[in-house]
């Protein structure tokens, strides 16, 4: 029995409950498939076994919970625990890809961290504590990119209820598609400022 079929009974079984362990877990670096559990949570919604609201709330606590104490782990244990951490699950390029992204972005990394490049967002919670980065702050961005999250697999679960599979490797390599497109523009946006400025005589 594969990972998901498991969390699919588990939900079957469970429900919210299910799905606020599996985000808890999840969010503390633990390679489950939180996103596909919220797009399959979205296809019972519209099916009428689980209700739109709980489904949200218990989402998006389980993931704010799980990210302030991956945060607090990161600032109390300091980086000989995150280290210790990302070696147990084979996750050092990760970890650093994440403080990378962190020390150069900030509260944006936070951000899309949380419903984009989810893979890092464990990493990025752990850096962000580790680099003292201010509290209030990540605990904005952290809020609205997880709202995003919850709100957009849900969404999708519901609108593509007869098709989770298909769409849920979809959204996986759409995810690197606007990522790309992201880089992009960041990119591009710091050459003009380049060009803009007054070149010496």
């Amino acid at each position: 029995m594969t990972l998901q079929e498991m969390l699919l009974i588990a939900l079957a079984s469970y429900g919210v409950a299910a799905i606020f362990v599996t985000i808890f877990i999840a969010s503390l670096g633990i390679p489950l498939p939180a996103s596909f559990l919220l797009i399959v949570a979205g296809s019972f919604v519209e099916a009428g076994d689980l209700a739109f609201w709980p489904v949200v709330l218990a989402g998006v606590t389980a993931s704010i919970l799980g990210d302030h104490t991956g945060y607090g782990i990161g600032r109390l244990g300091g980086r000989k625990l995150a280290t210790r951490i990302s070696r147990r699950f084979k996750a050092e390029a990760l970890l650093a890809q994440a403080e990378a992204t962190s020390h150069k972005w900030g509260g944006v990394s936070v951000f899309f961290s949380r419903w984009l490049i989810t893979a890092i967002g464990p990493y990025i919670n752990l850096t962000s504590g580790l680099t003292h980065y201010a509290l209030p702050r990540f605990s904005l961005w952290d809020v609205l990119g997880e709202i995003i999250w919850v709100l957009l697999y849900v969404g999708v679960g519901r609108l593509f209820s007869n098709r989770v599979a298909e769409i849920s490797d979809i959204l996986g390599e759409f995810t690197w598609v606007v990522l790309g497109l992201v880089v992009v523009m960041v990119i591009g946006y710091q050459l003009v400022k380049t060009l803009r400025k007054p070149q010496p005589v």
